[in-house]
Formats: structure tokens, sequence, C-alpha cells
């Protein structure tokens, strides 16, 4: 097969192995996808450690507007590769199109091996450690099975259709963000805060030092905006793809950057940045300086939505990647079955269930999460670069979207990616490094899946 020929994972056929996956998702599935994968629990711990780095407050909402408006670069750039091709497995398509499929089947192997799993795992165990315990005792064997049951929930719901699995992430998208503008409507309203935090202090003189900040700052930033690009993996169920996959990006980023904003402006209202640095449940203390004691409660109850969001939009759209990779043969055979009733690709829901279940019983996800950041964010840059190549290599092929701002908004998000990168490598160079050995381990099982083509 060659490079550019596309698996024929939309042929009518009987066999499980070729039958299609139906196109159901519309825009706001999509902008469901995108909001509520991106706002998990980021929101609620990165602004302690950006006023920590940058302590003007202006410093503080530029790092966010730059950090949204570098991701929204980001969103303009894949939304022309998903229009061009919207085929289930987003990303791993465009660096299969682009630079072949060794590439792509390693960016498959650490989303499967440790990125969307380990997430999973971290929001399993984020929930039941640190918030569920706000309302009920949680021993550490009971942890592990919430934990687990919480999981096979969301891969149960998700495995029954993907009408199932969107209809949940609208809901809880819907929930969480209508929950978290009231928190921040309640701290502007009743806090008594002061407006003078906005502006005080001032920024300091220029300085290489303060550029420093600025970058780890972003850093941070960055990470909370993080999960729009999910949204891609299931652009081969997405109705219109060539309209409703860009626009759903666009909105959905716009409504974060719009939501993060306001989120920093509720915190600085009630604490200086000083405070804000200080604080890593910045949320919870905000409500609590507004409404007293309920407000932890209510605080904690927005972040146990806001990360079963995220964990169910990753179980929504990552077993997509794995899917399409078992139709290339790059991946266990069963992996590439469609459910014959509810038309899901069940195994591969499965698969990433019984996973991310293991890695949060066993405990080990943690560190194995921080390993793989440097590679991810090298996937990312590459898969920005996708653009540059297949417009030279595939001038032929149909773009109904084009990337606003070509060639500068794609350089400007690679260059970002390329930021994070650095920034893991020079802080967590052995991190850094053990990421890029959990990757290389992919390349025994590629080219033994690639010699049974």
């Amino acid at each position: 097969m060659r490079m550019n020929d596309t698996p024929p994972i939309s042929k009518p056929d009987s066999s499980s192995a070729e039958r299609k996956l139906p196109r159901v998702l519309g825009l706001w599935d999509i902008v469901g996808i995108v909001v509520g994968g991106v706002v998990g629990s980021g929101i609620f711990i990165v602004p302690a450690a950006v006023a920590a780095q940058v302590n003007s407050p202006h410093l503080i909402f530029l790092v966010w507007i730059v950090g949204g408006l570098l991701s929204f670069f980001g969103a303009l750039t894949f939304a022309e590769l998903g229009a061009a091709y919207p085929h289930a497995g987003g990303m791993y398509v465009y660096l299969r199109e682009a630079y072949g499929s060794l590439i792509s089947f390693l960016f498959g192997w650490a989303l499967f091996l440790i990125i969307e799993s380990g997430a999973i795992a971290t929001l399993a165990v984020g929930i039941t450690t640190k918030y569920l315990p706000h309302f009920i005792p949680v021993s550490s064997l009971g942890g592990k099975l919430i934990s687990a049951g919480f999981v096979a929930a969301l891969a149960a719901v998700n495995y029954a259709g993907v009408r199932w699995g969107a209809n949940l992430q609208n809901v809880l998208t819907v929930i969480k963000f209508t929950a978290l503008a009231a928190v921040c409507g309640v701290v502007l309203l009743l806090a008594d805060g002061d407006a003078a935090h906005f502006s005080d202090p001032a920024p300091g003189a220029f300085n290489w030092g303060l550029v420093g900040s600025f970058g780890v700052a972003l850093v941070a930033v960055f990470w909370s905006y993080k999960g729009w690009e999910a949204a891609t993996y299931s652009a081969g169920e997405t109705r219109s793809p060539e309209r409703n996959l860009p626009g759903g990006l666009f909105i959905g980023l716009a409504a974060v950057m719009v939501m993060y904003f306001l989120a920093n402006l509720a915190y600085l209202y009630a604490f200086p940045a000083a405070e804000l640095a200080q604080s890593d449940r910045i949320a919870g203390d905000a409500m609590n300086f507004a409404v007293g004691p309920a407000g932890a409660s209510i605080v904690s109850a927005v972040i146990i939505l806001s990360m079963i969001g995220a964990a169910n939009q990753i179980m929504l759209t990552s077993p997509r990647v794995y899917f399409a990779m078992a139709r290339d043969g790059l991946f266990f055979k069963k992996i590439a079955s469609v459910h014959p009733r509810f038309l899901t690709p069940h195994v591969s829901i499965i698969a990433i269930g019984v996973w991310s279940v293991i890695l949060s019983v066993s405990g080990t996800f943690e560190q194995l999460f921080t390993y793989v950041v440097f590679g991810q964010w090298l996937f990312f840059g590459l898969c920005a670069g996708a653009v540059f190549i297949l417009r030279r290599k595939r001038p032929d092929l149909p773009r109904p979207y084009r990337t606003l701002g070509y060639p500068v908004t794609p350089i400007i998000f690679i260059l970002a990616a390329l930021l994070v990168s650095i920034n893991t490598l020079v802080n967590q160079f052995w991190n850094a490094v053990a990421g890029l050995a959990i990757i290389a381990a992919g390349l025994p099982a590629y080219f033994y899946w690639k010699r049974k083509l």
C-alpha cells in the first residue's frame, strides 16, 4: 500500500473488519468535545503557578491570552488537515500522510500506552482521592474500586454508541461550563474584593529574566488549553466535517478562552497576585471568601464534573486512533472491529478502558505520564508541520478549509510546541529521555506488524 493510500475505512461490507463508523456528530458535538476536554482541572490549579512566575496582574492576563491564541493557531492548522482528511484517527492520519507509517504508529503507540490511558487514570484517581472525599469517606481499596468503576462506566456509555457518548459529553459540558461561569459570577458579585488587584503591582522593567518567567508560565497555561486536538480523532464520525470540524474547534476554543479570562478575573478580584500565587486551590479559596465554607463543596463538585467530562472526551475520541491503526494493519486486528448493532469501535474502547484501569490500580501512571510530555509536544509540532508538507506533496487534494494566516499561524504554533518540548528537556531532562525511550520501545511492535502486511 502506498503511503498516501487511505485504508478502506468507509467501504460498506457486512464483515466487522470493514463495517464503517456512522457520521452522526454535528457542530455542537464537536464544541462539546473541545470544551469538555480542555476544561478539566487546569483552570483550578494552574493560576497559582502562573502568578508565582509573573506576579503582575497585567502579565497574568497576558499569559492566558497568549496561551489561548497559540492554541487557536494550532486549531486553525489542524482544521485544514481535518477537512482534507475527514477520517477516523485525526492526528494519526495526518502524521501518516505527511511522514509515513512509522511516525504515525509511534504517535498512536504513545497515545495508547501512556498519554490517553494515563490521562484517564490520572482523572479517575484524582476524583476519588482528592475531591470525592470532600463528600464521602473513601478508603484506599475503595478508591481503587471506585476509580475502576468510573472508567468502566464511561467505557460502557461509549460502547453503546457514539451518540450516547456525545450526549453525555454535551450534558457534562453545559453543566460544568454553566457552573464555572456561576462560580465566577458569585465571586465577582458577592466577594468583598478589590478592583485594584487588577493592576497592582505593575509589571517590572523589561529584562530577560522576566521573559524566561513568562515562558515558564506560558508552558503551564498551554497545558491548560490542551485537549482540543482530540476533536480531530472523531472526524470520521462527523457530519459535514469540512464545516463542522473547523467550526467546532474555533467556537470551542473561543468559549474556553473567554471562560479562562473570567476565572482569572474572579480570582484576582478576590485576592492580590501575591496571595493567588500561594493558593493551590484558588477556586475553592475564592468561593470560600465569597460565600463561606459551602464554597469549597461547590467548587469540589464543579471540579468533579470537569474531570468526568475530560475523561469522557478521551473515551469518546481516542479509540478512533487505535481503530485507524488497526485498519492500517499496525495494531491488533480485532481493534479494527465495528460493533454490528452499536456501530462503535467497541474492541478499541474496551482495550483503552482495561489498560486505563490497570494503570489507575497499579499507581504507576503518574511517573509514566510525566515521561511522555516531551514526545507528545514533538508530535504536535510535527502535525502542524504536516500542513506545509501535504500542500507540497498533495496539491491535488481538495481543501474545503485553508489555514487562516498561513504560513504564519502554523509556524507560530510549531514554535510554541517546541517551547514546551525544550522547557521539558531543560527542566526535566531525564524524564524527557525516558519518554523518548518509551516511544522508541514501539519500534519492535511496528516492525512486527509491518512484516505482517
